[in-house]
């Protein structure tokens, strides 16, 4: 396909992790779309290497696939390592991995809200501080945090009781802010993409229960597809946000506006 220069990814290298289904998937497959180079990983390291053989097939770039545990220091400097070996740079970074635990507020086991802060905030610091380090020393890079539209608002425990969830993703649109000024003199990008509703394994229990009502409330119509989120995440990685820093866009069929 050919691409506008502003959002061309030819010879760039992108990480994205939790690339092995899902959001991560379709963003990983934009951007291999767009000439990029493709790191995937994940816990479940199948997915991955499926989604990775496709990529080469499919497009053409070269692509590894890991095994990775964002909140493990060690596996995601494993995947920085192997990444720099394999391709002299990485360009971009998509912190992608996330879990959720879904109990009433005040039910939620200590343990599982500790889980989901450490995937969900801490892993997305552990990933963007090893690779930023790279990126100081390359004058150049993207950082892209996957937030979500329940970091922004409170939600009705009908729709969604998550609370654990909502605030790590809450958690990942401040430190976005906040790591774009310190990263931004070095030409280094920071920005968040809050998603809303999207059919995914994370997703799909939520939605059997409430995809009707959750509809009704959304202008759109609909919930969001895989081109609705690739288009975000590759603006974001492409020269066309060169000037964009520190923000959160929110792709959510305008259900916030409500």
């Amino acid at each position: 396909m050919n691409h506008h220069p502003l959002f061309d990814l030819t010879g760039k290298t992108a990480i994205v992790t939790g690339g092995g289904r899902g959001l991560g998937e379709y963003i990983a497959r934009a951007y291999a779309e767009a000439g990029a180079n493709v790191v995937v990983c994940s816990r479940k390291v199948e997915n991955c290497r499926e989604v990775s053989d496709s990529l080469k097939e499919t497009y053409g770039v070269g692509s590894l696939a890991f095994e990775c545990d964002v909140t493990k220091p060690d596996d995601v400097h494993r995947v920085v390592r192997s990444t720099l070996d394999a391709f002299g740079s990485i360009d971009i970074l998509v912190n992608n991995s996330g879990t959720t635990w879904g109990a009433p507020a005040l039910e939620l086991p200590l343990d599982k809200w500790e889980k989901v802060m450490a995937v969900n905030a801490t892993g997305t610091f552990i990933f963007s501080q090893a690779v930023a380090r790279e990126m100081v020393k390359q004058k150049r890079g993207k950082i892209i945090n996957m937030a979500s539209m329940a970091g922004l608002i409170g939600t009705h425990p009908s729709m969604m009781d998550a609370v654990a969830y909502s605030a790590s993703k809450g958690a990942v649109l401040s430190f976005t802010r906040d790591l774009a000024v310190k990263l931004a003199p070095h030409n280094i990008q920071v920005n968040a993409i809050a998603p809303g509703f999207f059919p995914t394994k994370m997703t799909k229990a939520v939605l059997e229960q409430i995809e009707e009502v959750l509809l009704a409330f959304t202008p759109a119509g609909r919930l969001g597809s895989a081109r609705d989120i690739q288009g975000v995440a590759l603006f974001l990685a492409s020269p066309a946000s060169d000037y964009v820093i520190g923000q959160t866009i929110v792709v959510d069929g305008g259900q916030s506006c409500m």
